[in-house]
Order: C-alpha cells, then sequence, then structure tokens
C-alpha cells in the first residue's frame, strides 16, 4: 500500500513481465485483503522496466511442464489466473491500470478487465494465441466480443498488434495519457484514492478506424476458408498481412476461436468458462 492506494507491479521486466502462477496467487491475496480495508480506497496496476507491462502468461513454463506429462500444472495456473481475471473485473473498488509496451494475452487480462484503463504511447497490445495453439483466453473472448464490428475477430485471428489510439477504438483501453507524467499521475492517485484525478488527453490517432468497413467486409464470412478466400481475393494490404498472419496460425485453433465469437459470449464469466473448457482439453 502507499497513501490510499494498494499497488501491484508486476516486476519480471527480463522476462517482460511474463504472469506467474505466483503472481496470480499474490494478486487475488492483495485484491482480497484490500477489498475491505477502509485505508485502501483504489488499486495501481502497472509494470517494471521500460519494455512491457506484461506480455503474456509465462506459457514457456507451462509447456516444459506439459512435455514431461505435468498436465496439471498448465491447468492449475489457468483456473486461478481465470478467477483473478473475475476479480479484477468484477472489484467493488476502482483499479487503474497503466498500460506500455507489450500488453499481450496474459497482460490483457491482467490489465483490461478493470476500470480506468490507461495507455500510453509505446503500447503494442494484442491477442497472439492463435500463433501458438491456443485461443484468445483470460477472459479475452468477451474483449474481443466487445470490439466494434468484425474489429476483435480481426485481432484475435491475425494477432494484430494495436498502439494506444486503437486500443482505444477497440475499447481495450479507454484514455490516452502521455507515460512522461505517469509517475506524478500515480503519486496523486496515491495521495487522493481519486480516480477523478485522471487527465483526459486527446488520443493518438486510431489507423483501424479508418479501415474499420474493410475489416468488417473482410471478416463477414461464414468459416476460416470463407474469410482467407475473401482476403486472398483483395489487393489491400490489409488484406495481405491478414492472409499471410493468419497462414502462419493453429487452424483448429482459429477455427475454434471463430466459433466463440459467433455467437458472441453473453458474459465475461460465461466467456471464461468456454475457454477454460477449451485450455484444459488443449492441454
Amino acid at each position: 500500500t502507499e497513501g490510499r492506494a494498494g499497488r501491484l507491479t508486476l516486476n519480471r521486466p527480463q522476462a517482460l513481465n511474463a504472469l506467474t502462477h505466483a503472481q496470480c496467487l499474490a494478486t487475488l491475496d492483495a485484491l482480497g485483503g484490500w477489498r475491505d480495508d477502509p485505508g485502501v480506497a483504489l488499486v495501481i496496476l502497472d509494470g517494471a522496466g521500460p519494455r512491457a507491462f506484461c506480455s503474456g502468461g509465462d506459457i514457456a513454463q507451462v509447456t516444459a511442464e506439459g512435455r514431461r506429462g505435468n498436465f496439471a500444472a498448465g491447468r492449475d495456473f489457468w483456473r486461478d489466473e481465470y478467477r483473478m481475471n473475475v476479480t479484477l473485473a468484477e472489484y467493488p473498488k476502482p483499479i487503474v491500470s497503466f498500460l506500455h509496451g507489450f500488453v499481450m494475452g496474459g497482460g490483457v487480462g491482467y490489465g483490461c478487465h478493470v476500470s480506468h484503463r490507461i495507455a500510453g504511447e509505446s503500447l503494442q497490445l494484442a491477442m497472439p494465441e492463435c500463433g501458438i495453439g491456443l485461443i484468445p483466453d483470460v477472459g479475452g473472448t468477451w474483449l474481443l466480443s466487445q470490439a466494434p464490428g468484425a474489429v476483435g475477430l480481426w485481432m484475435a485471428l491475425t494477432a494484430a498488434r494495436l498502439g494506444p489510439g486503437d486500443a482505444i477504438a477497440a475499447r481495450f483501453a479507454d484514455r490516452f495519457v502521455p507515460e512522461a507524467g505517469w509517475d506524478a499521475l500515480k503519486a496523486r492517485l496515491c495521495a487522493t484514492g481519486d480516480p477523478a484525478a485522471l487527465p483526459d488527453h486527446p488520443a493518438p490517432d486510431a489507423p483501424l478506424v479508418g479501415q474499420r468497413a474493410l475489416i468488417d467486409r473482410l471478416f463477414a464470412g461464414p468459416g476460416i476458408p470463407a474469410i482467407l478466400s475473401a482476403l486472398a481475393a483483395d489487393d489491400s494490404d490489409l488484406a495481405r498481412s491478414a492472409l499471410k498472419a493468419m497462414q502462419r496460425n493453429a487452424p483448429l485453433s482459429m477455427a475454434s476461436t471463430l466459433a466463440m465469437l459467433r455467437p458472441p459470449p453473453a458474459t465475461l464469466r460465461d466467456a471464461i468458462r468456454h475457454e477454460f473448457r477449451w485450455v484444459w482439453r488443449a492441454m
């Protein structure tokens, strides 16, 4: 705790703050302690080092255990991580996340379900799971379903990286604050415990907004083959980059992701329940 704030800083900068099982459990423990603590008015989430808020869950650790035949390691990690995602989303006090550098996969689950999401100019946000044989989890199918039009599906199937303006436009972040002012802003939040202290700067350009009609058209097909055909028949830069990405990705992951977004999940809890069924088997 610092002043009137509970502070959670992901502190593995050498691993781009990849999220471990122990960190999920520590987060749950801290949030549980602060829930009824009158001295804590809000919670601040941030990441150490200049390169990443959180690059994702520590899949290398999970994969190594799975190759040894220890499937429980991954399943237990995901179960507790998803409980943490729901706890962050449903927390009764304001939570302010400071999103800089790489925010991917598990980092999206850590920082993008909360009540106040600050994007910095270095932000590179993505859901890249279809590239490693998973599906966008950590409540990702819920967040993707809330993006306008087919933007969420495009993000999921191509692992497209969004800068701050696009992240706000896609509803993964709420406002832009230049990173040079973050230390002073965090100090003010700690002193006041009041998220009304958050400034509102003009958001940077959002290039995907200008591509929204094209994304909606190219990703309207009923299945992955139809989407690939639409991309192959279009000569835009966006179509070419999307086709290249999808040709690299895991077909089963992409087909499963499409099925999880159409129809969209009804709630975050429904999304996470469905995601857990999938990753439990994928392990």
